[in-house]
C-alpha cells in the first residue's frame, strides 16, 4: 500500500512538472508572438518598397505554416493576392517611390512570379522605378527581375539562365530486381504518372507531352524576359544555351545586366535616385509591413468575395497541409450559409489525387454555384483531379503557364511476391468467394480483381468527361481527344477550350465582383490559417513527426515517389494525378 501512494505521488508530481513545463512554452510562445507579430507601421515619404530574401510569396493561407520552435528570424510569408494589391495600391501612393528587386532565390511557383511580374509592368506605367539586384541569381529571381528599368549584378555574382528541364525517375527495372510487382490499370496512353513503374525510358507519348508542354512555357517566360531586356529572341537563345549568364562579364556583355556593382553602391545609386545625401538614411519597407500598414483599414465585414483555396494534393479525410475531403466541404459549406459573402472564387493550385475526394468536392461545389458565383483561378497546376473539381465554375481563369488538363485517371497496387518467396516466406489464403482475397500484399490482385477495376477506372474516366462536357460544352469525343491523361499548358488550353480566359487571380476576383454587381467590395481567404496552437497539437502525432523525418531524409520529390507506394490515402481507390511537377530553379 505504501508503494501505491508513492507510485501515484510520483505521477501527480511528474504531471505538475510537465503541466508546467507546457504552460512556460505556451506563454513564452504566446510572448514571441506578441512581439514578433506584424505591428501597423506607418510608411514615411520617400519609402522604397522592397522584395527582398526574406519574403516568401505563398499561394494559399494552408502554405503559411510557422515553425513553433524556431527562435531565429523567419521568411516573411506574404500572399500572392496580397503582393499583387500592394503593387496596384504603392502605384498610386505618394509616399512610395520605387520597388527594388533584391532576392537572388524564389520558392515561388510559375504563375506566382508571373502574376507579380505583371503587376510589376503595370505600376512602371506610373512613372516610378523598379530597380533589381542580384548575387547569384536563379532562373526564377531573374524572371522576375528581368522586368525592372536596370538590373544590377554582383562583379562576382551570375545568373543561373539555362531554360527548363523535365527530369523523369524509371524504376522498373529497381523494381523487378526487388522483387515488388506492380499492378497497374489506367485509362490514356498519356496518363504517365504511372509509367515510372511500367518501363525503364520514356515513351514517346510522354516525351510528346513534355517537350509540347515545356516549349510552350519557355517561348512564354524566354520571349518576356528578352523583350524586357531588348535582346533579339534569337540572340537570346543563344545567350541562354551557351550559359552566359554565369560570367558577370558576359552578363553585361550581352545586356543581362545593366551595371556590375557592389550592393552597398547599389544603395547609394538607390539614394541618388531619391535625391538623397549619402548620410541620409535610405526608408526599405518589405512588402509584409507595407501590407499590414493598410489591410485592416475600411475593412467592411459586408459585401465579400470568397476566395476559397486548394492547394496541393487531394486525400479523402482530414488533415491540414493539402486539400482534404472532409476539412474541404466544411469550408464550402461555411461559405455557402455565410450571407456577408457574395460571390466566390476558387483558386485551383492542385496535380490532383483521389477520384473520390475529388468528386465529393466537385459535388459541393455545384451545390454552391446555386446560391453564388463560382468564378475558378488556376494557380501553377490544375491537372487530373484539380481540374475535375473545376467543373462547377461559371468561369474558368488559367494563367499561361498553368499545367491544366490530364484528363484521365488510373489505379496503382503494388504487391511483394517475389520478394517474399525469395526470402522463404510464402501467403496462403481460405476464401469463401473466389474474389474474398481480391488483394493481397504478397500474392496481388486476382483476375477477377483487376477485371473489375480496369471497369472501374473507365467508368471513372467517363464520369471525369461527363462532367468537362458539359461545363466545357463540348461533346464526348472532343474532350476524349484532349483528354487521355494528356497535360497542357494554360495557353494551349484556352485555345482548346478546356479553359475560358487567360488571366490572374486579380482578374478571377474583379469578374467575381461584377458578377455579384458589386461596386465595392473585401476580399477574405479561406481556409483560415492554422493557428499555432493547431500546429503544435499536429505536429505531436505520430505519424507527423515520422512524415517530417522521412520528407528531411528523402527529400520532398523523392518523398512523394515513395507515398504514391505507401501511403493508404494514395491507395483509397481510383486515382486522378498529374505525372511531374515543373518549376523554374
Amino acid at each position: 500500500m505504501k508503494s501505491f501512494f508513492k507510485n501515484v505521488l510520483a505521477n501527480i508530481v511528474a504531471i505538475m512538472i510537465i503541466g508546467g513545463l507546457f504552460f512556460m512554452f505556451i506563454v513564452t510562445m504566446v510572448a514571441v508572438s506578441a512581439f514578433s507579430g506584424n505591428k501597423k507601421s506607418a510608411i514615411k515619404n520617400n519609402s522604397v518598397l522592397i522584395l527582398d530574401l526574406k519574403t516568401n510569396i505563398i499561394d494559399s493561407p494552408t502554405e503559411d505554416n510557422e515553425d513553433l520552435f524556431a527562435f531565429s528570424e523567419q521568411e516573411n510569408n506574404v500572399m500572392l493576392y496580397d503582393i499583387t494589391e500592394a503593387i496596384k495600391k504603392a502605384k498610386t501612393d505618394d509616399k512610395i517611390k520605387g520597388i527594388s528587386i533584391e532576392t537572388d532565390g524564389l520558392r515561388a511557383g510559375m504563375t506566382q512570379l508571373d502574376a507579380v511580374r505583371s503587376a510589376l509592368e503595370d505600376f512602371k506605367k506610373s512613372g516610378k522605378f523598379v530597380y533589381a539586384y542580384g548575387n547569384n541569381v536563379s532562373q526564377a529571381a531573374y524572371y522576375l527581375g528581368s522586368v525592372a528599368d536596370q538590373y544590377f549584378l554582383n562583379p562576382s555574382g551570375g545568373i543561373d539562365l539555362k531554360g527548363l528541364t523535365t527530369e523523369v525517375l524509371y524504376m522498373k527495372s529497381f523494381a523487378d530486381k526487388f522483387g515488388i510487382g506492380m499492378e497497374i490499370i489506367r485509362h490514356g496512353k498519356y496518363k504517365s504518372a504511372v509509367e515510372p513503374f511500367l518501363r525503364d525510358d520514356m515513351s514517346p507519348e510522354n516525351r510528346e507531352q513534355i517537350s509540347t508542354m515545356l516549349n510552350d512555357l519557355w517561348s512564354y517566360n524566354s520571349t518576356k524576359i528578352a523583350a524586357s531586356r531588348k535582346i533579339d529572341q534569337s540572340q537570346f537563345q543563344t545567350v541562354v544555351d551557351s550559359l552566359y549568364g554565369i560570367i558577370p562579364d558576359l552578363s553585361l556583355k550581352y545586356r543581362l545586366a545593366d551595371r556590375l556593382i557592389q550592393k552597398t553602391q547599389y544603395d547609394d545609386l538607390l539614394k541618388n535616385k531619391l535625391q538623397l545625401k549619402n548620410d541620409s538614411k535610405l526608408n526599405k519597407i518589405s512588402f509584409s509591413k507595407y501590407i499590414s500598414s493598410y489591410q485592416e483599414e475600411n475593412f467592411k465585414k459586408d459585401d465579400q468575395i470568397a476566395v476559397l483555396y486548394a492547394s496541393g494534393a487531394i486525400y479523402n479525410g482530414e488533415g491540414f497541409d493539402a486539400v482534404y475531403a472532409e476539412n474541404f466541404v466544411k469550408e464550402i459549406k461555411k461559405i455557402s450559409d455565410n450571407d456577408k459573402i457574395k460571390a466566390v472564387v476558387f483558386r485551383i493550385n492542385s496535380p490532383g489525387g483521389s477520384a473520390n475526394a475529388s468528386d465529393e468536392i466537385l459535388f459541393e461545389l455545384q451545390q454552391l454555384k446555386k446560391k453564388k458565383p463560382l468564378v475558378v483561378s488556376f494557380g501553377d497546376y490544375a491537372a487530373s483531379g484539380g481540374y475535375y473539381i473545376a467543373m462547377a465554375a461559371d468561369k474558368i481563369y488559367s494563367e499561361p503557364n498553368t499545367l491544366t488538363g490530364s484528363i484521365g485517371v488510373f489505379g496503382m497496387i503494388p504487391y511483394f511476391k517475389e520478394i517474399a518467396n525469395k526470402n522463404g516466406l510464402t501467403s496462403h489464403a481460405v476464401n469463401t468467394n473466389v474474389n474474398s482475397n481480391m488483394y493481397s500484399p504478397i500474392n496481388g490482385v486476382t483476375p477477377g480483381g483487376v477485371s473489375i477495376l480496369t471497369k472501374s477506372v473507365e467508368q471513372t474516366y467517363k464520369r471525369f468527361v461527363y462532367f468537362v462536357t458539359q461545363n466545357r460544352k463540348k461533346s464526348f469525343e472532343q474532350i476524349d481527344e484532349v483528354g487521355g491523361g494528356r497535360v497542357w499548358s494554360g495557353t494551349r488550353a484556352k485555345q482548346l477550350g478546356l479553359v475560358d480566359e487567360l488571366g490572374s487571380l486579380n482578374d478571377a476576383v474583379n469578374f467575381a465582383a461584377q458578377k455579384a454587381q458589386l461596386g465595392t467590395f473585401n476580399v477574405a481567404a479561406y481556409p483560415k490559417k492554422v493557428s499555432k496552437f493547431e500546429q503544435l497539437f499536429k505536429d505531436l502525432e505520430e505519424e507527423q513527426i515520422s512524415t517530417r523525418i522521412m520528407k528531411n531524409k528523402l527529400g520532398e520529390e523523392n518523398y512523394k515517389l515513395f507515398e504514391q507506394i505507401t501511403n493508404p490515402k494514395l491507395q483509397s481507390g481510383v486515382m486522378m494525378q498529374m505525372p511531374f511537377h515543373v518549376k523554374i530553379d
